[in-house]
């Protein structure tokens, strides 16, 4: 078996906000509960297991590779809602978005400060 990524776990000061947050926007199926969980599946197969915290959260990048249709319904979400977005990682390019490699990206913060990304292609290629 080659090895996979099947899922990480994404710390929350509360899980069913930001699980329903990574749904809304990603516009992805509901959550499922899993144990101390909610499951948040994407269609590779990979979940990620959002998990409430009352200690400080540790912020990560998670990176999401979608089609242009669906680059731009997640777009039209994040600026529906007012979130600020960035064109680079480190916000240095406030309300852009990138276009690496022949695609489109765009940076953005979960309620807990992980830093979100949607991709058209992947870098390098």
């Amino acid at each position: 078996m080659a090895v996979q990524l099947n899922h990480t776990i994404v710390e929350a000061r509360d899980r069913e906000a930001t699980a329903k947050f990574l749904t809304e926007i990603l516009g992805l199926p509901d959550p499922v509960p899993y144990g101390p969980f909610l499951v948040v599946q994407t269609s590779n197969e990979v979940s990620l297991d959002v998990v409430g915290t009352d200690e400080p959260v540790h912020p990560q990048h998670y990176a999401f590779l979608v089609s242009d249709a669906e680059f731009d319904s997640i777009f039209e979400r994040i600026t529906s809602r007012g979130l600020e977005y960035w064109a680079d990682p480190f916000g240095r390019e406030p309300g852009r978005i990138n276009h690496h490699d022949g695609g489109r990206g765009v940076y953005w913060n979960d309620p807990n400060g992980h830093r979100l990304e949607i991709i058209t292609k992947p870098y390098g290629g």
